[in-house]
C-alpha cells in the first residue's frame, strides 16, 4: 500500500512538473478588467469575449505554436490600483502585452506608465478625446466620442428629428462622464445648430434625480444629452418620464450596456447612441454574439446581445494574436522587450484587419478607425438607425 501510494504521489509529481513547464511555455497576455466602480457592468463579461478568442487562436496552433494564455488583474475602476496592476502583469507575471483598462481615468494613468515599462496597453472602452495620442505603446480599440456623437447628430438630423434645443445632465466624479457633459456634448450639438438650453449635474452614485429632473422639466428640450455611465442613464430616464418630460435621450457609447433597452423598457424609447459593433453586420459577428450569450450564462448571467467593449476586447486579442505571428514572437524571456516593441510596431502598422466591427486600422493618435454605427431604442429594443463607414 505505501509503494503504491508513493507510486502515485511520484507520478503526480511527474504530472504536476510536466504541466508547470507547458505552461511556461505558454505566451501571457495580462488583462485590466474593472469589476467595480462606475462601468462595471459593463466590463464584467469583456474577459468572456478574450477567453472565446483565446480558445479560437489556440485550437488554430496558438501563437507559432505557443498557446495563449490570460492572466488577470482587477482594477476595481480605481486608477491607482490599474497601475498596480500593469506593474504586476508587466514586471512579475512577464506578460507580451496588456488587454486594458477599460475606462479613461485609469487609461490617464496607465498609458504613461506602460510607455516607460514599453508594453502595449490597448484599452476596449476609453474614449475621452486624445488620450492615447501621446503614447507610441498606449492603443485603443475604441472611436473618440466627439467622433461618434458627431455621427449620432447626423442621423438624428438627416432622419428629421427633432433637434432644435438640448439640455445636458452628466456626472461629475468620472472622467469620460464630465468630458462628455463639459466638451463632447455641447460642442457637437452647437456645431450641428442645436441651442443648449441648460446642464444638471449629479454623482454616478446618486440614487434620487428629482431634483435635477424638475429643473429640465422648467425648460422642456428636444434632446436631453447624458454623460454618464448606465445606472445613471436608467435612474434618469426614469424619473424623467415620472415627471412627464419627454425629450429624447442621446449620449455617447458611454451608456452602452447591451441590456440598457430591456432595463430601461419602454421609459427609453427614443433612446439614441453610436456603438461600434452591431451583430447583424456578419455571420462571425452573428456567432461571437451567439456564443458569448451561451458562455455568459454557463456563468450564471443572462444575457441578450452582445456589446461593442465585448467585441472590442475580443478584436483586441485577435490584434494581439496577428502582431505577435507577424513579429515570430518566441516568448524567449530574454527577448522580451524586444518582442513587446515588436508587437507594438506590428500594431502599427496594422491596415484593415478584418475584425469583428469591422476593418480596422490605427490611427496616428493611437485610437481604431472602425465603421459606426447608431441605434434606437424601441420597444424595449434597439433598432439600426444609421451606419457610418470608418473614417467617413
Amino acid at each position: 500500500m505505501r509503494l503504491r501510494l508513493m507510486g502515485l504521489m511520484a507520478a503526480a509529481a511527474v504530472a504536476a512538473l510536466l504541466g508547470g513547464q507547458a505552461r511556461a511555455d505558454d505566451i501571457l497576455l495580462g488583462y485590466l478588467p474593472a469589476l467595480a466602480g462606475p462601468f462595471a457592468t459593463l466590463s464584467r463579461t469583456d474577459e468572456i469575449a478574450a477567453q472565446i478568442a483565446v480558445d479560437e487562436i489556440n485550437a488554430a496552433g496558438g501563437i507559432n505554436g505557443k498557446k495563449l494564455r490570460i492572466i488577470s488583474f482587477d482594477t476595481a475602476g480605481k486608477p491607482d490600483q490599474a497601475v498596480i496592476g500593469l506593474r504586476k502583469l508587466a514586471e512579475d507575471d512577464k506578460v507580451m502585452a496588456i488587454i486594458g483598462p477599460f475606462s479613461s481615468g485609469e487609461c490617464r494613468v496607465v498609458f504613461p506608465a506602460g510607455e516607460r515599462l514599453g508594453i502595449v496597453t490597448m484599452s476596449m472602452a476609453s474614449s475621452a478625446p486624445k488620450l492615447a495620442a501621446p503614447f507610441t505603446y498606449g492603443l485603443r480599440n475604441t472611436s473618440d466620442e466627439g467622433y461618434m456623437f458627431q455621427k449620432v447628430m447626423k442621423t438624428l438630423q438627416d432622419r428629421k428629428y427633432s433637434v432644435a434645443t438640448a439640455a445636458i445632465a452628466y456626472a461629475t466624479d468620472d472622467v469620460i462622464s464630465k468630458t462628455m457633459g463639459e466638451l463632447v456634448l455641447p460642442t457637437i450639438m452647437k456645431k450641428f445648430g442645436t441651442d443648449v438650453k441648460m446642464s444638471v449635474t449629479f454623482q454616478t452614485q446618486a440614487f434620487d434625480l428629482s431634483a435635477q429632473v424638475s429643473q429640465l422639466k422648467a425648460q422642456p428640450t428636444d434632446l436631453v444629452g447624458v454623460g454618464s455611465g448606465p445606472e445613471p442613464a436608467v435612474r434618469l430616464v426614469q424619473e424623467m418620464r415620472r415627471q412627464g418630460l419627454k425629450s429624447r435621450l442621446v449620449a455617447g457609447s458611454t451608456i452602452g450596456d447591451s441590456e440598457l433597452a430591456r432595463r430601461m423598457g419602454d421609459q427609453g424609447n427614443g433612446t439614441v447612441i453610436p456603438t461600434t459593433f452591431y451583430s447583424g453586420s456578419s455571420a462571425k459577428a452573428k456567432a461571437f454574439e451567439d456564443e458569448l450569450i451561451r458562455r455568459a450564462k454557463a456563468a450564471g448571467i443572462e444575457r441578450s446581445a452582445a456589446s461593442q467593449f465585448e467585441a472590442a476586447t475580443y478584436d483586441i486579442v485577435q490584434f494581439y494574436a496577428y502582431a505577435m505571428k507577424l513579429a515570430k514572437v518566441t516568448g524567449d524571456p530574454d527577448k522580451l522587450a524586444a518582442e513587446r516593441t515588436a508587437v507594438r510596431d506590428a500594431l502599427r502598422a496594422m491596415k484593415d484587419f478584418p475584425a469583428l466591427e469591422g476593418p480596422i486600422s490605427f490611427g496616428s493618435n493611437g485610437d481604431a478607425l472602425k465603421p459606426v454605427y447608431i441605434i434606437e431604442m424601441q420597444n424595449g429594443a434597439w433598432k439600426l438607425i444609421g451606419q457610418h463607414a470608418a473614417g467617413s
